[in-house]
This record gives C-alpha cells, structure tokens and sequence, in this order.
C-alpha cells in the first residue's frame, strides 16, 4: 500500500487524474480541498464549496494546461475564488440587511408602544448587521462562531486552524467595535 502526502496525486508514482474524469479527481484531492475550505469558511459551507470547485474545474478542463503546473494548484485557485464569491456575498448580505432594517424605519411617530420597540430594533439590527459587514474577514467568523454556532475558543482555534490567542484577540476587537456601533447610533 502506497501512503501519499497531502499533495501527491492518489500513488506516487501515477499520473495525475485526467481532468475529464470528475470521480478521480475528486478522489485524488477533495480531502486537501475540504481541510481548506473548513479553515475557511467552517465544515456545512466547505463541502457546498469543494462540490463547486470540482463541478467548476470540470466545466473548465479544457483549460488546464499540466505543462503550466500541478492539478492541486489548480483546483485550490479555482477554490480560493470560489471562497472569496462566498465571501462577498455573504458581505452584500450583511449590508442588505442593515439596509432593510433603515429602511423599516421612517415611521418616526410611532402610534404605540409596541410599534417604537420595532423601530428600535430594526434599527439595532441595522447597526449590528452593518457593523459586521465592516468587521475584518477574521474578526466577523471568530463573533459568529463564538456567538452563533457557541463554539468555545478552543473549538474555534481549531475550526479556524488559529491559535487560541489569536482567537481571543479577535473575539475582543469584534466585541469592541460592535459596542462601538451600537453605542454610536443610540445617541
């Protein structure tokens, strides 16, 4: 039995996959691939996102040129543009968010009670969401990790393959700008 690293194709000594044949080259690289995306993007989103990279490159096989380099650092390009597409969407989501919440906004004589804690709230979400848009990539995965998914620091260390310090640091600056934000826009 022949042990690869992380890089090598399936056995060391074979070619490479031929990049028509989707069933092998998902054999020979998804586990590098999805190690990648879960540091990047947390495990459920990850397989979504190596699904992408396989479908992608074989939509695009035709461009691979294995006289220009290996097919791993193909795929992991094919897959960092694919992470950065997530990333932007997920940015224009925070942002519409925030917008929405402003945009419930206007009633500002609120004939009731219960309809000015709405308003409050919308624009608490508003603030909230446009805060975390403006987070540092870093920043806003460590927040919603510990705040959301409820991971320890220690569990999102490793979800995020960071050393726990740096998780805490990140975890305080987050905290402190959102309390900015929504401290700010209470005044």
């Amino acid at each position: 039995m022949t042990v690869t690293t992380q890089h090598d194709p399936p056995a060391a000594t074979a070619e490479p996959p031929d990049p028509a044949d989707l069933g092998a080259m998902f054999d020979a690289y998804a586990r590098d691939l999805l190690r990648y995306a879960t540091r990047r993007v947390g495990a459920q989103l990850a397989e979504d996102v190596v699904a992408q990279t396989f479908l992608v490159a074989y939509e695009r096989r035709h461009r691979f040129d294995a006289a220009r380099g290996a097919m791993l650092p193909w795929l992991y390009g094919i897959c960092s543009n694919l992470l950065r597409r997530e990333h932007r969407a997920e940015v224009r989501a925070l942002r519409a968010t925030a917008a929405a919440a402003l945009a419930g906004t206007t009633d500002e004589d609120a004939p009731d009670a219960r309809s000015a804690e709405r308003v409050d709230a919308q624009r608490t979400v508003a603030r909230v969401a446009a805060a975390l848009a403006r987070l540092p990539r870093r920043q806003r995965e460590v927040l919603l990790l510990y705040a959301v998914a409820e991971l320890e620091y220690a569990e999102i260390a490793d979800a995020l393959g960071i050393p726990l310090g740096s998780v805490q640091s990140a975890l305080h600056r987050a905290r402190t700008k959102i309390r900015s934000a929504l401290s700010g826009g209470s005044r």
